[in-house]
């Protein structure tokens, strides 16, 4: 049995990963029950990949890609005892910076619908 073949990037810029948490928060439409996400697959690539980071926690924020599809975006979250809130850890972009202007997101997730989710699975009768 082959993997399925993911047509897109792991990494996403962060001014991108803000767009797309942007236009997730801006949707007001309604979902109708058969266009509703109701669950993600998660490569272990992309887990792998942020938890490489050496974070204490993990954030998944929601957004909408330029396909106009939910995804999660993943990024390491450090503990801030000053302020009581985990700070956002980005990844390394291509020339190793890691900032909230430069840095990098993980997305390799796939939204069910539009895409076949398992119809087997007690959590999705």
């Amino acid at each position: 049995m082959s993997e399925k073949n993911f047509q897109k990037d792991i990494i996403v810029p962060v001014k991108e990963a803000g767009v797309w948490t942007k236009n997730y928060r801006e949707d007001l439409t309604i979902e109708e029950s058969k266009k509703k996400v109701n669950s993600f697959v998660i490569l272990r690539e992309t887990l792998e990949m942020v938890l490489d980071l050496e974070t204490t926690a993990v954030r998944a924020y929601i957004g909408i890609n330029d396909k106009k599809q939910k995804t999660l975006l993943f990024v390491g979250a450090e503990w801030d005892e000053t302020a009581q809130v985990y700070r956002d850890v980005f990844g390394p972009n291509e020339l190793g910076l890691n900032s909230a202007e430069e840095g990098i997101v993980y997305d390799f997730t796939e939204p069910s619908p539009p895409n076949k989710g398992d119809d087997t699975s007690p959590l999705n009768q």
